[in-house]
């Protein structure tokens, strides 16, 4: 299986990359700003995304995990914070980085059999968790979540199936230390359900551990 992650380079798509080698995967991990066995990939910038997608040919991608993402407005005061470039930089790489990243490499999905997009989006995205704050982020998330739901509406078609994940609140340095499990505990279960993920639950919104979540 050819799988290919954005936003690779630290927390769970380090840890998702790191897995499927062991596990005797081809992997394309990706980054912003590349390390050591990672491609370069800035999902915002569309010259960026055709590059690596010309740099694949014709290889099949057997799962696309659009991982990559910014939490820039963590601790944003209402009143004078939440900056209009902030929501522009936001949506740039959580929302537009993920139709972009779709659209580029559209055609190696359909050169698979059975090919699957994951969305890494967040519980931050459900009408059911609104207690305020992080407006941008919780903004992003959502939009993540209904431009997924759409796309699968739209490549059911195509034979290609599309999860939205909340992969939990995850000790990483976006999750913080405080937060309620490990890299490790979160990339097993969404590992698990990528491999659940076919055409009968495309358009899903389900957390790491299987709970299907509210929209």
């Amino acid at each position: 299986m050819h799988i290919l992650i954005t936003g690779a380079n630290r927390g769970i798509g380090r840890a998702l990359a790191d897995h499927y080698r062991q596990a005797g995967h081809e992997v394309t991990a990706t980054a912003r700003r590349p390390s050591e066995g990672e491609l370069a990939l800035d999902v915002t910038d569309p010259a960026s995304c055709a590059a690596l997608a010309a740099r694949l040919g014709g290889r099949a991608v057997d799962l696309l995990i659009c991982n990559a993402g910014v939490y820039l407005d963590k601790g944003q005061a209402l009143a004078e914070g939440y900056a209009a470039q902030m929501w522009a930089d936001t949506f740039a790489t959580n929302v537009t980085g993920v139709f972009l990243t779709v659209q580029a490499f559209l055609p190696h999905l359909r050169a698979g059999k059975g090919a699957k997009i994951a969305i890494i989006s967040s519980q931050m995205a459900s009408h059911t968790r609104a207690p305020g704050g992080s407006y941008i982020y919780r903004a992003s998330k959502a939009a993540a979540l209904n431009l997924g739901r759409n796309l699968a509406s739209d490549l059911a078609g195509d034979g290609i199936a599309v999860g939205i994940y909340h992969p939990g609140w995850v000790r990483t340095e976006m999750g913080g230390d405080s937060a309620e499990i490990s890299v490790e505990e979160a990339t097993s279960g969404l590992v698990a359900r990528f491999a659940a993920l076919d055409l009968a639950s495309t358009g899903c919104f389900q957390t790491w551990d299987g709970r299907d979540h509210p929209y």
